[in-house]
């Protein structure tokens, strides 16, 4: 199957993005709504809504950019040949600009400001060490079913990891410096600080840094054809 023209995949990750920051900030909004006070209960809405959300969009968009909406991913693919470098450079604005949009829309929606700049500080050691591990495990996802010809389950997968890891990562597994960047944008439950920003990134990239060696320790072997179709191949969704 022909690659489709770059301002087609752009675009796609430019909406997919857009999709997944409404998803994770609308759905944030609407459970503390909802949730009366209960923040456990709160965080379960969105967590639950951003698996099932993300198994959709990727299903949606994965078919023509790969369905990443995350630079780390995009880069890593990079690395490993499946995607190429001057691609990847290009899917980082695209990704970072839809989840700009995304932020703006989901605030809108619920009758907010356009733009409210976040005053939930996450910068922790510990939520910085959870970004690390949560980036790492979405990336062990979805390169290991890359690797080993079952990307047609990456949909799935990913929504249920980054479900799960709503739960077990103390910084809730933002594990995207595109989605950091668009959560800056609304001042609600799912909003990060300016300040935090830039260490969540730096942690991020840590965790893709370390998926790298991980990959390659435990899937050391992978043909052109199968780095070709790496992530979320066009034909397996």
């Amino acid at each position: 199957m022909a690659e489709p023209p770059l301002r087609r995949r752009l675009l796609a990750e430019f909406l997919g993005s857009a999709f997944l920051a409404a998803v994770v900030i609308g759905s944030g909004i609407a459970a503390a709504s909802l949730s009366d006070g209960n923040t456990s209960l709160a965080l379960f809405e969105n967590a639950a809504v951003t698996a099932a959300g993300l198994f959709a969009i990727i299903l949606m968009f994965g078919p023509v950019s790969g369905g990443h909406f995350n630079p780390v991913v995009s880069l890593v693919d990079s690395f490993f040949g499946g995607l190429s470098l001057r691609d990847a450079c290009a899917y980082v604005p695209a990704q970072v600009a839809g989840c700009f949009t995304g932020a703006v829309v989901a605030n809108v929606m619920f009758e907010l400001s356009a733009i409210s700049i976040s005053t939930t500080h996450r910068a922790s050691e510990a939520h910085l060490l959870a970004e690390v591990i949560a980036t790492l495990g979405l990336l062990l996802v979805i390169f290991s079913l890359a690797r080993t010809g079952r990307s047609a389950t990456a949909p799935a997968a990913v929504g249920a990891y980054i479900g799960a890891a709503y739960f077990f990562t103390s910084s809730t597994s933002f594990a995207n410096p595109a989605i950091t960047i668009g959560r800056m944008f609304s001042d609600t439950f799912a909003g990060i600080a300016p300040a935090s920003v830039p260490a969540f990134v730096i942690a991020q990239l840590v965790g893709g840094v370390v998926a790298i060696i991980a990959i390659l320790s435990l899937y050391p072997e992978i043909t052109p054809e199968e780095a070709a179709t790496a992530t979320f191949p066009r034909d397996a969704v």
